[in-house]
């Protein structure tokens, strides 16, 4: 734009001095006043092209932030939706171990177990790094969790939202020495709501090739 804003001026200074030959001094003074504010205004015109034209890139450059912004988004929605006739699917379920044997626990503090093994994960609600379910859908779930102890039995384990405790499944030192229990519970769940099972402090789980601890949740309705 700005080359063809000089050329313009060039070649109206040429017109301007083939017009000067052929009049008298008079008018040759008149048109030389006229090309210097034909100039002025060229020269303006060309400085405001350019400021012009480093706003289109500036806008250029936050279109193409915005366009980005826009398909992360779509790609976030998409994956956690999962949609099917315009109805959420949201289920889960995983086992402590992936491979091996032994006990889980003892901790000092009371810890989240993470459940490694994933079964199925509709919806990417859950998290197999953090043993943590995190609602992206508000409506109405279904939550069970089991667990099984070796010898000698000693644990206390609890369903967790929010850092509340919902329900517990608790076995100490008995005659026998092994013990499996189970729990469950349906809940109404707000999007950014967290559930998990919480290991108390000092307790231990006993997991092998068996998966005998599970954790399992899925959407009921939304509300």
């Amino acid at each position: 734009m700005k080359t063809v804003a000089v050329l313009i001026l060039a070649f109206s200074c040429c017109l301007c001095e083939d017009q000067a030959n052929e009049n008298n001094d008079k008018v040759h003074q008149c048109l030389g006043s006229t090309v210097c504010c034909d100039i002025n205004s060229l020269t303006s015109l060309t400085q405001s092209l350019g400021a012009l034209e480093e706003k289109a890139a500036n806008m250029a450059e936050k279109i193409t932030v915005l366009e980005d912004k826009l398909i992360n988004t779509e790609k976030e929605v998409l994956e956690l939706r999962s949609l099917t006739g315009g109805t959420p699917q949201v289920a889960f379920s995983a086992t402590l171990r992936e491979s091996g044997f032994g006990n889980t626990g003892p901790f000092t503090t009371a810890t989240p177990l993470k459940y490694k093994k994933v079964f199925s994960n509709i919806g990417n609600g859950y998290n197999s790094s953090t043993g943590i379910f995190t609602a992206l859908v508000k409506g109405m779930y279904f939550f069970r969790f089991s667990v099984f102890v070796s010898s000698p039995p000693n644990t206390v384990v609890s369903l967790m939202k929010n850092s509340k405790r919902l329900t517990s499944v608790w076995d100490t030192v008995k005659s026998d020495s092994h013990d499996m229990g189970s729990n469950a519970v349906v809940i109404p769940l707000e999007v950014g709501d967290n559930v998990y099972v919480e290991l108390w402090a000092n307790r231990t789980v006993y997991s092998n090739n068996m998966n005998y601890n599970t954790f399992s949740g899925f959407l009921l309705f939304i509300t």
